[in-house]
């Protein structure tokens, strides 16, 4: 017990010392430019005088829909074309959308821009007197980074609750059959599908857990920007169907577009407490399911069972000599 105390004690003094150097080197940095960004957070508050509303419009609709349209731009064309072929070999659920269906594609294209432009853009219109209420989003002092790294732990923390719960809610039977199934019609996702959902699902599982956060801190727009555009592009990430090096593992939520069944939340804290992740913690997935540092393919260096690969590429793909 005692040597168990202190190897965890020695670990948490470090981690404590580590993240205490991490945060004071980057305030730092953003101090030293500090000024800078508060002078041009001044000058676009001086072009904006009296259209305040419309500076939020940009920040927290424009600015994240390019960042999310950048992302999948890039993936899209390695979907379409299957170059450059070096991706292919990070592909998750082998042969599958290769290439991606074309007809199905655009169908979901034109989905994902009516939620942008019909429900997401409308919903901020709602939220922005509720800002303004809270506090102004375009007020003239820019927040610090300790404060704006509490918010960002806070929206992250909202954001599982409220996933995690509004997205199992959905796979009941009823909600399932008429919401949620059109978001599943991807058993292997593509980046841009992370917005492709009936309406509904958009407002209660997308839009409210990325929304409520900012709402109840009160968040200024610089914050708001960042996370929504964080938030657009880590579900991208988590949909693109490529575990890709030094980005974060989409294994978790791929895995539950292939089997439906497991893995409801964000960050998995949620699926660990009620035991969703049960049979996931179980396949190669989840042995895949870490940060890939170097640049083999994880379903090189751990793949998976012959049985499971037999069955999906077929005895005479296996073994050609036969």
């Amino acid at each position: 017990m005692r040597r168990t105390a202190l190897i965890l004690g020695s670990g948490l003094l470090l981690s404590v010392a580590f993240w205490n150097s991490v945060t004071w080197h980057l305030q730092r940095f953003w101090g030293a430019s500090g000024y800078f960004w508060q002078t041009q957070w001044e000058k676009l508050l001086s072009t904006f005088e009296g259209n305040e509303w419309l500076l939020f419009f940009i920040g927290a609709a424009l600015v994240p829909a390019l960042c999310f349209w950048g992302f999948n731009g890039l993936l899209l064309v390695v979907d379409t074309t299957g170059k450059p072929t070096f991706i292919s070999r990070y592909r998750i659920q082998l042969g599958k959308n290769e290439p991606v269906d074309p007809v199905k594609l655009r169908q979901s294209i034109c989905t994902v821009l009516f939620n942008q432009t019909m429900i997401s853009l409308p919903m901020l219109v709602i939220f922005y007197p509720f800002f303004k209420w809270r506090r102004d989003p375009c007020c003239q002092e820019l927040p610090t980074f300790h404060w704006f790294l509490v918010e960002l732990a806070f929206f992250t923390l909202v954001e599982e609750i409220l996933f995690y719960y509004s997205h199992r809610l959905l796979h009941h039977p009823t909600l399932y059959k008429k919401i949620h199934k059109k978001h599943h019609e991807w058993t292997a996702p593509i980046g841009v599908i992370s917005i492709y959902a009936h309406p509904i699902e958009h407002v209660v599982s997308n839009m409210l857990p990325v929304m409520v956060g900012p709402l109840a801190m009160g968040s200024h727009l610089s914050s708001i920007t960042v996370w929504l555009s964080l938030a657009l592009i880590i579900t991208t990430i988590s949909h693109c169907g490529y575990h890709l090096p030094f980005l974060p593992s989409p294994e978790f939520h791929d895995y539950h577009h292939l089997k439906f069944n497991q893995c409801y939340g964000v960050l998995g804290v949620l699926d660990h407490l009620h035991g969703t992740d049960i049979i996931f913690k179980q396949t190669k997935a989840y042995e895949r399911h870490v940060l890939l540092l170097g640049f083999t393919p994880l379903s090189e260096s751990i793949p998976d069972p012959p049985k499971k690969m037999e069955s999906l590429l077929g005895p005479s793909q296996l073994f050609p000599h036969k």
